[in-house]
């Protein structure tokens, strides 16, 4: 058990935060630990005609609440959320480029110890974050951190393969960022991390059943947040388990179609034999490959 924090019931769903409790929201956050109050406090106040960048903070700071109550059993023996310490790239990233009129979300599932884990941005691999998105800002270290796993932020110099191949397809298609933010955002379903007493990297699927739905349950009812707050019309999930999970978290959510696309892991042998042109297929037959380009409609 890692999490000194009471047990979550697994049962609740955080609710949209009202832009009154925008300012108890930080102060919240600031107490429990989970960000810096200064500046998570200049990013999530506003009205309610907050803009989506905003908006899209305010839901990730709830689920930092909600996901601190949680713990986790065998295997799980490490947790972290880059959402906490390295939260200024993580900001740097959404007010960046989260923006109104973007209708497409690619939903990745929860970091990867080479990616997100070390930027805090999703599918993160650090030379894609730093030279094609340019995002900056100082990375901390978790608690209770693995010696195997250092955290190094932007200086890392391990390349993950997943975050590699899924930026560098799009810098390929777009050139410039602005061209793929036009119209899609990316963000993933959870942001926590999880590893064995060995280092090794454990996905969702292979924590203990019960622990893994209050967790999701909780992230499910975030990603509903999510959608509402920047109007997007498809959630497009990267990998099988991303794009099951969307499915079930937005079933009764009217006017949002979810669909998927290969993982680009190395885990996967399809994806290591030309993941580029599977993914340029299906977004092509799902009508979002003609939104990548300089001379799409804006």
């Amino acid at each position: 058990m890692l999490d000194e924090q009471s047990p979550g019931n697994g049962s609740g769903k955080p609710a949209l935060v009202e832009a009154g409790e925008s300012l108890s929201l930080c102060r919240a956050a600031a107490v429990s630990g989970s960000v810096n109050a200064s500046p998570s406090c200049r990013s999530v106040s506003g009205s309610v005609n907050a803009s989506p960048s905003r908006r899209f903070l305010q839901v990730e700071l709830e689920l930092n609440l909600q996901l601190r109550r949680l713990r986790f059993s065998a295997p799980v023996c490490y947790t972290h959320n880059p959402l906490e310490y390295a939260w200024e790239p993580h900001r740097c990233y959404v007010e960046k480029y989260c923006r109104a009129g973007q209708r497409v979300l690619f939903l990745g599932m929860n970091p990867g110890p080479f990616g997100m884990a070390q930027t805090g941005v999703p599918f993160g691999e650090v030379r894609s974050v730093v030279d094609w998105l340019e995002i900056t800002g100082e990375v901390g270290r978790p608690d209770n951190e693995h010696p195997k796993r250092r955290i190094t932020g932007l200086s890392c110099t391990r390349s993950e393969v997943s975050g590699a191949r899924f930026w560098g397809f799009f810098r390929k298609l777009c050139g410039e960022p602005a061209v793929f933010f036009r119209h899609c955002f990316v963000h993933n379903l959870c942001p926590l991390i999880f590893m064995s007493a060995s280092g090794k990297n454990l996905t969702p699927p292979e924590l203990p059943a019960a622990e893994r739905e209050a967790m999701l349950n909780l992230c499910d009812a975030a990603l509903c947040q999510v959608v509402a707050a920047l109007n997007i019309s498809m959630v497009i999930g990267v990998g099988r388990v991303a794009e099951q999970r969307a499915r079930r978290a937005l079933s009764a959510v009217s006017g949002v179609r979810v669909e998927g696309i290969m993982h680009p892991s190395p885990r996967n042998p399809r994806a290591n034999k030309g993941w580029a042109e599977v993914a340029s297929a299906k977004l092509a037959e799902l009508g979002v490959l003609s939104l990548l380009s300089n001379t799409a409609d804006t």
